[in-house]
């Protein structure tokens, strides 16, 4: 028995968004599947905020189309479509106690007070913090502010939950523990969520889709592992994790960098490539084999689980490239600064794309 095709929850057609003589949004077009947790990533001024917003109904597109839940909402105010967001600044009232934020959607709806009680009691046991319903924003930490602005935005029980970046002005322990706590309630409600974020590895351990944004326009949307091991561009490439980046000429199946002759599985360029590895993926070997060359290690970090060491080799080039070992590694092959060794740059590893411009 087949499958049924995944629920189209949220349908993003050609989305232009102009701000007088400057187009923040390039004919977007995308589909968001129902349930999934979703990431707009992206540099700074790439679009990503401006398409949240269009979904929201906050920043109206200048043309195309937004549908949810299969109706057009293109045209709707932010208060007639059905969607809750939390801000990177949590917007908390400052006046109310947490138990009246979470409530203030509720209340605006008109529902029964006995209703708005045990929704806001069953909230705050959700994110946590059935203790703090009496206190008031300024009283709890930052994390702790997050859970809230979080609780307020689903309390109305949304078909969609917008996410403006809601970590980046925590501090990175608390960021990983949210992070987690996020998804997995994302995951035990079932909610269409959709975040903003310029953290990659964020993204990377929160969605279950990417899409990277770059200049308005979409330049990938994949899950995590393939946007990180199959980018479609250089853009994407060097934007996600750290990627060597080294200058080669294409001929068939192998490629030159320096004098150095490297097989290269799935090449279909000629001419003046951009050759690209990870650092994880260069391999240090005892001997000299297929695709190996000789380098010298120039520097090495310590960054916790491995080394990244800067090597360099006048075989490839007056080009430098980074590698990271592990602690097993290093300690095996005795490899520290002015050490020189051979490393595979495996075939299948090597990823080709145009010269940059």
């Amino acid at each position: 028995m087949l499958d049924s095709a995944p629920s189209i929850y949220l349908r993003i057609e050609n989305l232009w968004k102009n701000f007088g003589d400057f187009t923040a949004l390039r004919g977007i077009s995308l589909d968001v599947i129902e349930g999934e947790f979703l990431c707009f990533l992206g540099p700074s001024g790439c679009g990503k905020t401006t398409l949240l917003r269009a979904i929201a109904g906050l920043d109206l597109q200048t043309s195309g189309k937004v549908e949810q839940a299969g109706v057009d909402v293109s045209n709707f105010p932010p208060a007639e479509r059905n969607f809750g967001i939390v801000f990177q600044s949590y917007a908390l009232f400052p006046n109310l106690t947490i138990e009246k934020n979470i409530a203030y959607g509720l209340e605006n709806a008109k529902r029964p007070k006995s209703e708005v009680k045990a929704r806001v009691a069953e909230l705050l046991e959700l994110v946590g913090l059935p203790e703090q319903g009496k206190k008031y924003p300024a009283q709890l930490s930052g994390g702790q502010q997050q859970r809230i602005a979080l609780a307020r935005a689903i309390a109305t029980k949304p078909g969609l939950l917008l996410l403006d970046e809601p970590l980046s002005a925590l501090d990175a322990k608390v960021r990983i523990f949210l992070r987690h706590e996020i998804k997995d309630l994302q995951r035990k409600l079932g909610i269409t969520t959709v975040m903003v974020t310029h953290d990659q590895e964020e993204a990377l351990s929160m969605a279950d889709r990417i899409v990277v944004m770059n200049h308005g326009t979409i330049e990938q949307v994949g899950t995590p592992l393939e946007i990180y091991r199959n980018p479609a561009s250089l853009f994407v490439a060097d934007f996600i994790g750290a990627m060597n980046q080294l200058p080669a000429e294409a001929h068939g199946n192998s490629v030159k960098i320096g004098s150095v002759k490297l097989e290269c599985d799935n090449n279909e360029l000629s001419g003046k490539i951009i050759v690209t590895i990870r650092p994880e993926d260069v391999l240090p070997v005892e001997t000299e084999g297929a695709n190996t060359v000789k380098a010298n290690i120039k520097s090495m970090e310590f960054l916790g689980s491995f080394f990244r060491a800067e090597l360099a080799n006048t075989e490839l080039g007056d080009v430098a490239f980074s590698a990271d070992f592990s602690i097993n590694a290093v300690r095996r092959l005795g490899l520290e600064e002015g050490t020189s060794l051979f490393v595979q740059l495996p075939s299948e590893r090597l990823k080709t794309f145009p010269e940059a411009g």
